[in-house]
């Protein structure tokens, strides 16, 4: 199963593309799709679109695995990444890809095993279940591969209903 894990944002969109066989987990692309700050923001989403239709056509996943929105501070950053969310999703639907949603706590307990974990402590078992020498940076890559082998380890379970 090949996987397309998406960190959403407007300005940095993590992207971390897996392949998952037998229990293995292999790193097929651990990169970003970035706008700068000074773009219109119309311009900004028309680049994440752009940049995740190049990843669904280069990589053909048969999932895109997508962070839930939480956001409980600042509503206009909410609505921005909501925004860059819609176009992700948008360009998967239009490639028939399938989308699945995580919320951070499924995430942490589907790669920890705890939902409270740290956050370096699910990258550094995002390190280890892709065999890296190294945590992807930025952070929004580690994320983006997080997202991507929690979808490896409950696609089918009943973590799906979580």
């Amino acid at each position: 199963m090949r996987i397309l894990g998406i960190d959403p944002g407007y300005a940095i969109v993590g992207v971390g593309m897996i392949e998952y066989i037998n229990t293995k987990h292999i790193l097929l692309e651990a990169s970003a799709v970035t706008t700068p700050a000074g773009m219109p923001f119309a311009d900004r989403l028309n680049c994440i679109y752009n940049g995740i239709h190049r990843q669904i056509e280069t990589h053909r996943p048969d999932a895109l695995a997508c962070e839930k929105l939480f956001f409980n501070t600042n509503a206009k950053t909410a609505i921005d990444v909501a925004q860059a969310r819609g176009v992700i999703l948008l360009a998967a639907r239009q490639k028939d890809v399938p989308v699945y949603e995580y919320t951070p706590l499924q995430v942490k307990q589907s790669i920890v095993g705890y939902g409270r974990a740290e956050k370096r402590q699910v990258q550094e078992m995002v390190k280890l279940f892709l065999n890296l020498t190294a945590i992807p940076k930025p952070d929004d890559i580690a994320d983006a591969l997080a997202i991507a082998v929690c979808h490896a380890h409950t696609a089918g379970s009943s973590l799906m209903a979580l």
